[in-house]
This record gives structure tokens, sequence and C-alpha cells, in this order.
């Protein structure tokens, strides 16, 4: 099989995508791969593309095609096009596209139990996958009854995502009630905001909490703080996508469907790790657990961060996060204690060590105690999903 693959290559959701594909092909035939950028597409045209797939004996094109691209003209040469969703969704031809109403709702819900009232929304101009993954955020919002505290900004263009408004994004931001939780429309829009969010003196995320989607690991740690984000199961599609895509080229009359990429789960980072609270205490305390999760800590040095008795935080710290201090700081270490097994080669004994814990059997039994699996079941099964 031979694709020609029209992509942004500066984002790693395409390069996830190609990942996915590439599995397919080892488990079936080689696949040889033209990665085009999209920029050769715009100095061409639609007509050129397709000549040059012509050309080069292509069997499918992905691409993210714009609204007037005539995508009708591949068939006409007996090539298989699927839409990689950009600006519209096409019909007549499989679109790769996500479940943007579920992703909008799980940041909502989030956000929700983490006792914000106030929220916004930050994304592209008339953009589909935008679009829809507002309407999701925005109708969880809606519909616990903070409709009118919800606001957005949808000015950035699709084809400039790296330029910004400086000026009116922070006349934005500041004029937002605070403290505020923001979902941005994808990784990039996020690390925007946290730099706009930086430039005009906003804290986050006690000020401003904010979470991105795709959870492109590069960008996310780039940012600071690191950038929470949802974890999309973009592999996962690449591989469907690949596989509809082989059926469509020996079946000629199957057309095909949407391959729709699900979202697994939100790594949260600094960017979000917060509770919406007026109580100071609380909050010195959650940023200190946050800014120390690396290390061994306990109740007792959070205690030392704030002026209250042991009896009196435990209290407003569970009327606050609903659960105990002890509680949370586990949660909050098998979560990182999680995220390095996926990030990182090491052994678990050494990512244990890095995380303060020489004892590996006691931190395994705790992290199977709140993940329900060892650290060893838990990396082989997300790996396997991720096609690592």
């Amino acid at each position: 099989m031979r694709l020609v693959f029209i992509t942004d290559f500066t984002e790693q959701f395409a390069y996830r995508l190609l990942r996915g594909v590439l599995q397919y092909a080892e488990e079936t035939e080689p696949w040889v791969v033209c990665r085009m950028p999209p920029a050769y597409k715009k100095q061409v045209g639609i007509k050129g593309v397709v000549a040059w797939a012509r050309h080069w004996k292509a069997d499918v094109v992905i691409g993210q095609f714009e609204p007037n691209d005539d995508i009708s003209l591949f068939k006409k040469e007996g090539i298989v096009a699927m839409a990689q969703d950009y600006i519209v969704k096409f019909e007549g031809i499989p679109n790769i596209t996500a479940d943007y109403d579920l992703t909008g709702g799980m940041v909502a819900r989030r956000f929700l139990s983490r006792g914000f009232q106030n929220f916004a929304y930050f994304g592209y101009n008339n953009v589909c996958w935008s679009d829809e993954r507002m309407k999701g955020f925005q109708k969880r919002i809606e519909m616990a009854g903070y409709g009118d505290n919800m606001f957005h900004y949808n000015l950035q263009q699709i084809d400039s995502l790296w330029a910004y408004n400086l000026p009116m994004l922070s006349e934005w931001l500041k004029g937002l009630p605070k403290p505020i939780a923001i979902m941005a429309c994808d990784d990039n829009q996020g690390s925007i905001l946290l730099q706009a969010c930086t430039s005009c003196g906003l804290k986050i995320p006690s000020e401003v909490a904010i979470m991105g989607v795709d959870n492109d690991e590069i960008l996310c740690n780039l940012s600071s703080p690191a950038l929470s984000s949802v974890n999309i199961d973009i592999e996962r599609g690449g591989y469907e996508a690949a596989k509809l895509a082989e059926r469509m080229v020996r079946e000629h009359d199957f057309v095909g469907e949407d391959v729709v990429l699900k979202p697994k789960n939100i790594v949260s980072r600094m960017s979000s790790n917060v509770f919406a609270t007026k109580d100071t205490a609380i909050l010195t305390a959650l940023q200190f657990i946050s800014a120390n999760i690396d290390r061994k800590i306990l109740v007792d040095d959070v205690l030392q961060q704030v002026p209250l008795s042991r009896r009196l935080l435990e209290q407003r710290f569970l009327k606050v996060t609903g659960t105990t201090i002890y509680k949370y700081i586990s949660e909050m270490r098998m979560n990182r204690f999680a995220e390095l097994l996926l990030s990182s080669k090491d052994s678990i004994a050494n990512i244990a060590a890095r995380l303060d814990e020489p004892d590996t059997k006691s931190i395994s039994r705790r992290f199977q105690a709140i993940k329900g699996c060892t650290p060893s079941e838990f990396r082989s099964r997300e790996l396997r999903k991720l096609g690592a």
C-alpha cells in the first residue's frame, strides 16, 4: 500500500496517527508513506496534489483538506481519500474525526468536580472540531447551572497556529471573573493561553486553571507550568483508518464510514491541579503538594506550610477536596507514578526511586490498591493500547 499523508508534522497528533497506521502495516503488509506538507498543497492546489499522487502511484491519500478542495478528483483517479478533521467534515469520504462532545464533557466534569463556578473556552474561529468541543464543554456547564458564567474567545485563526493578538487576549483574560477554569481546544492553544496569562501577571492555576486536548507531551511539558490535557486514543484511530483504507482499496464499491477517536483520560499537570476555593490556607496546601509530589511528603509537612492546627486543616481540606490530605497525596503520587511508567523506559524500581520510594514492593501495593492493577500490568496494558 502506498499512502500520501498531508498534514502538519510539527504536531505530535500527526506522528501518533501515523504510528497507528504503521502498526497496522506491521500486522498485514508493508506500507510506503509519503509525508506531504500542507504548504505543498497550497502551492500546487488540489489538482496538483492529485496529479502528483497519480504519478507516485498512490493507493490512499489522508489529508487536511480545505472546504473548497474538490476531493472527488481522487476517486476519478482510483485513489482512496480520507479527510483528517481540519476546518469542515466532508461528505462522500470517511473523516478521521473524534468524539468531541465526550471530550468537552470530560473536561467540564473535571473542572466542576474541583469546585469551579466560572468557565471559559478558548478555540479557533469556525473550525468544526473546535466548535464541537466547545459545545460539549458548554452543554455540561449549562446542565450544572452555570450557563451564565460561561465565556468564549474564538478569534484565533486555524491557518496561523503560532500567532495571536497578545493585547486583545490579555484584556479578555484580565476581564474574566476569578478563579476561572478554561478549556483550550487543543494543546497549541493551551500553550498560548499559558503564555498570555504569564505575560499579564495572572497566577496559574490559582486564578486561571487551563486544560488542553491531545496530550502533546512536548507542548505540554514545554509550557510553564506544565499543561494538563485530555489524552485521545490517536494511535488506535490511525490503526482503524489504515484498516478501513485497505478495505476501500480492495473493495471499490465500499464507501466506508468515519473513524472516531475516543478520549481516554485526563493527564493532570500543574496548569489545572487546583481546587476553586477562596480558602487561601487550603490553596497553599494544595500548591505545596503539587510542587513536591516527586518526593515523599507527609501530612506534617503540609501542616508546616499553613497557620492551622492539624484538626482544622484536615476539616477544611476535606470540605474543599472531598478527601483527606493523606488520601489526596497518595492518589496524586500514584497518578505521577503512572505518568512516569508511560513516559519513561526506566525500570519500575528506578521510577520508584525517582519518587523517593526505595521500597518497590510497598509502592506497587499502593499503586494496585488505587489503580486496580500492578505497575507492570498498567504499563503493558497502556503501552499496548498506544501501539508502543
